[in-house]
């Protein structure tokens, strides 16, 4: 059943759309909470169980602090930052680590890729070879060799992040830092604190914020830099991209709020952007382990391949966004002078 368009009603106030939505998140957070609480022991069940607990948490927490920077005039203002920076440092001291293993997953899946096709035939056995079959030869055997140590160096380089980051969350959910962000949330799933502006309709009020939500999103969208002068391996050309992807974040869940579902359109380019950043951060991370000291030779050849391949992730995953983003005509809208 379609919930309803609440732009649409002018007898709901702000207040009646915004407090249903923020108490629903809150009890998200403190269900994933205590499931993470619960599968923390050391059992066979329980380190999946916390993972997927820990990625519910950080949406619920992404969720709240989203809504509390759009609609902060429905809000305490106060109360609003406050909790918003809190959840943003709990969001990303809990996607650290998460973020570490599947780099790491990424990595070594693509250096098989790379590297687990057998070698061509040998020079005597294909006749004509030339000595462009050669060099490939040579090629793909220093990639095999290299390809087995890079994998070994990622691992202990990545898997040391990630133990570190393991340990950053426990301390982070074991702090008062941590406690007084859970009360704030237990009391926000059952009184929202809002503004007195929030008995005005939904119609006036959360419209604009909207609005603007998404028209930041479509700037950020036509600032993009064009194909033609997008250079493959120039990490800094990412950064536009990555802020495409933070503006679709908080566009995502303000249609969430105030349409009452999330906008399916969205779902392809929203993916598009997430393997975009995962493929730039694996990109970084094979650059970083090439410049580890006195690496052998075919170690650092075989991270340069794979940081080649990333980077043309990147621009893959460039590609599908530009294809499934569905409002070129308003971004040509927001892009002329």
């Amino acid at each position: 059943m379609r919930r309803p368009d609440h732009q649409t009603q002018t007898d709901v106030t702000a207040g009646a759309v915004l407090a249903p939505y923020l108490r629903a998140q809150a009890a998200d957070f403190l269900r994933s909470l205590r499931l993470h609480r619960e599968n923390s022991a050391p059992t066979d069940a329980g380190p999946r169980a916390a993972e997927q607990a820990a990625g519910a948490l950080r949406r619920s927490s992404r969720r709240i602090s989203g809504t509390l920077h759009t609609f902060r005039a429905a809000l305490d203002p106060l109360w609003a930052e406050q909790l918003r920076t809190e959840l943003a440092w709990l969001s990303g001291t809990l996607a650290r680590e998460h973020a570490y293993a599947d780099r790491l997953h990424r990595l070594l899946e693509a250096l098989h890729g790379l590297s687990g096709a057998p070698l061509p035939a040998a020079r005597a056995e294909s006749g004509g070879s030339g000595p462009g079959a050669t060099a490939t030869d040579k090629e793909r055997a220093v990639l095999g060799v290299g390809a087995a140590r890079a994998g070994a160096l990622l691992e202990r380089q990545l898997t040391l992040a990630r133990t570190r980051a393991h340990s950053a969350a426990l301390q982070a959910l074991g702090s008062a830092r941590f406690h007084a962000v859970a009360d704030a949330v237990a009391l926000l799933a059952s009184e929202v604190p809002l503004s007195a502006a929030a008995g005005a309709p939904a119609a006036e009020l959360l419209r604009k914020p909207a609005d603007r939500a998404e028209q930041r999103l479509l700037g950020a969208v036509a600032a993009l830099p064009s194909d033609e002068t997008t250079a493959p391996y120039n990490e800094a050309q990412d950064a536009p991209w990555h802020q495409t992807r933070l503006m679709l974040r908080l566009h995502r869940y303000a249609h969430e709020v105030v349409r009452g579902a999330p906008d399916p359109v969205l779902a392809g380019p929203g993916h598009a952007l997430d393997l975009h950043r995962d493929a730039a951060e694996a990109a970084s991370a094979a650059a970083s382990a090439a410049r580890t000291p006195r690496i052998a030779p075919a170690t650092a050849y075989a991270l340069g391949v794979l940081h080649a391949d990333q980077r043309h992730e990147v621009e893959a995953a460039r590609a599908v966004f530009r294809e499934t983003w569905p409002h070129a005509a308003a971004v040509t809208a927001v892009a002329r002078p």
